[in-house]
């Protein structure tokens, strides 16, 4: 078994980041902004990113719980439990937020001589988001968005080398009602492999003023190797334009996604300024 930190520095750790997400997501939830402007847009739930970018001078939180199963034989699995993943995302100027990504993660690996379980975190990443291009009628509004994994942070695996990821994301509005997302990129797991290749597909539903559904196909790809591609679907609710809470869940298609994987969370966003410009 690998271990990547000392048990009681790891537990500290695990304990502290808990203890300060949930203060901070409570905290949050409690000064939420009622102000009637537009609906915010998130990233969740599913893995195909919008374009849209935070409004200048708001806040975006973006937090769930995420756990995945994947079947090896003799009666055993593998779990991954995100406990939980929050995106903070800061609306710099129009078009360009900011980004950072953590994630607390519990890998649990099933054995016939045993059981091995990780817990700590998993991912640190900083980033942006550009929106560089409008959409109108056949032209998607197009963003760049690109992280910087801070690997030798982590407390699960920890690696010495870092790494990133980008992607180029789009969307199509077909009616009031219908639109349809989609992603291409790439991602470095660390700095010293050659590069995944990540693509998404993804229409999305407004149902009345509040609920949003979506189904989406989506993976990775290496050459010379197998593909991860799995389908997932989702619904999202709107409390109020600044509140949204979502749940989804999905298979794998191939060999190397998971077999199932369910997903539930919630989003919110404030201002940091008495008027948003």
């Amino acid at each position: 078994m690998f271990i990547a930190a000392p048990l009681f520095k790891r537990e500290q750790l695990c304990f502290f980041m808990k203890k300060h997400i949930l203060i901070s997501t409570f905290s949050l939830l409690a000064i939420i902004a009622n102000a009637q402007d537009e609906k915010m847009i998130t990233d969740r739930p599913g893995f195909t990113i919008d374009p849209a970018t935070t409004e200048k001078k708001w806040i975006q939180a973006e937090t769930g719980f995420y756990r995945d199963t994947e079947k090896k034989g003799f009666g055993l699995k593998n779990h991954f439990m995100q406990n939980p993943v929050l995106a903070i995302k800061y609306g710099v100027v129009k078009r360009v937020e900011l980004r950072i990504i953590t994630e607390l993660a519990t890998i649990r690996e099933e054995a016939i001589n045993g059981t091995d379980i990780y817990k700590g975190l998993n991912r640190v990443e900083l980033g942006a988001k550009f929106n560089f291009l409008d959409g109108k009628g056949a032209i998607p509004k197009t963003s760049l968005i690109a992280h910087y994994h801070f690997n030798h942070l982590r407390t699960i695996f920890k690696d010495t080398i870092d790494g990133a990821d980008f992607r180029l994301a789009f969307r199509n509005n077909i009616s009031k009602t219908v639109s349809i997302r989609y992603n291409a990129g790439m991602l470095w797991r660390d700095f010293r492999f050659d590069p995944y290749f990540l693509y998404s597909l993804s229409p999305g539903f407004n149902f009345g003023e509040r609920w949003f559904a979506f189904i989406e196909v989506y993976g990775y790809f290496w050459e010379k190797y197998h593909p991860m591609n799995s389908l997932g679907a989702g619904l999202a609710f709107y409390i109020n334009d600044n509140l949204k809470v979502d749940a989804s869940a999905g298979i794998g298609l191939s060999k190397l996604a998971p077999d199932n994987f369910y997903a539930f969370g919630a989003s919110f966003r404030f201002r940091t300024s008495k008027k948003a410009e």
